[in-house]
């Protein structure tokens, strides 16, 4: 793992440009998705954003292109927690290759009752992880075919105090929304993790990449009407905060990172630099608890079973 010492500078502000390139970015209409598709559509990018509301991604696609003029954006609809949705979902990327996805979006519940997908998958977990573990899945091909592709998993540190149950991976036996969420969180970081190990084992081209977004805030993020419009009264009361968190434009910044830098290598996890909660993003060490290869291999195999998809081929 390299350290802070040896990681090249990156400025966030003067990005390379990668005309050329197609990104897809999961919950790219609202949130840190939203600032994950802008700052990438200002390096030339073309972005498309995954999401479940058109009208919300037209909201989207309109702030991205008054802050950055000819951007190349445009709306996939993308409902991750509809597993059977998800081929013609990608059919309709119609594009020939994929340069990178960010598995961005999530669904994040404070309160009961326990809610279940149409395929009778507790919700959080059916969205966050198994959603983008098939949405995988349909996405190799058009991954492998680009020349270094990538799959960015955007995790939380809702997930570093969390331990998958996995005799009780959907929460029936015992409904907390915000554990579900982090044990959500915490799968979506072992399935990018164990998606590297499996791409090297078959030589593929393709790398994957888990990052998080340390703490991000909304009344610390700045205005992007109609996406994002926060009150006087958010800013001011969320200004103490900003000494050890930061906004959610700040939180992007590990995932395009991620998605631009050729240092990045697949296997690592990014993080801002800061304590791990807000600054310029740089590598870490993996959390001791996502080292464990048993329990990503059985939640590979749990998850394989519950979606159908394999997302990537068994060697040989």
């Amino acid at each position: 793992m390299p350290s802070v010492s040896s990681t090249p500078l990156w400025d966030v502000h003067r990005l390379p440009r990668a005309d050329g390139r197609v990104v897809l970015v999961t919950g790219g209409n609202a949130g840190i998705g939203y600032f994950i598709a802008e700052q990438l559509s200002a390096t030339g990018a073309t972005v498309v954003l995954g999401s479940r509301s058109p009208v919300k991604a037209e909201a989207a696609m309109a702030a991205i292109r008054e802050r950055v003029p000819g951007a190349r954006v445009r709306a996939l609809r993308l409902d991750l927690a509809d597993l059977a949705s998800l081929e013609t979902a990608v059919d309709a990327l119609e594009s020939p290759h994929l340069d990178a996805v960010v598995h961005n979006a999530g669904v994040a519940l404070d309160d009961p009752p326990r809610r279940e997908t149409g395929e009778g998958h507790e919700l959080m977990f059916g969205t966050n992880h198994l959603g983008h573990f098939a949405l995988t899945g349909w996405l190799m091909p058009m991954l492998s075919a680009a020349p270094a592709g990538r799959v960015v998993t955007v995790g939380s540190f809702a997930a570093k105090t969390e331990r998958l149950d996995l005799d009780d991976p959907q929460s029936r036996q015992d409904y907390r929304p915000k554990r579900t969420y982090g044990r959500s969180k915490l799968a979506q970081m072992h399935f990018g993790l164990e998606l590297d190990r499996r791409l090297r084992a078959v030589g593929s081209p393709v790398a994957s990449v888990v990052v998080h977004p340390g703490g991000a805030l909304d009344s610390l993020t700045p205005s992007r009407p109609p996406v994002h419009v926060p009150t006087l009264g958010a800013r001011l009361r969320g200004a103490p905060a900003g000494v050890l968190l930061q906004g959610k434009h700040a939180g992007a910044w590990s995932a395009v990172r991620a998605v631009l830098d050729p240092a990045v290598r697949g296997g690592q996890l990014w993080g801002p630099g800061v304590f791990s909660l807000r600054g310029r993003p740089r590598p870490e060490p993996v959390w001791a608890h996502l080292t464990d290869t048993a329990v990503a291999a059985r939640l590979w195999e749990l998850s394989r079973t519950m979606t159908g998809v394999v997302p990537v081929p068994v060697p040989g």
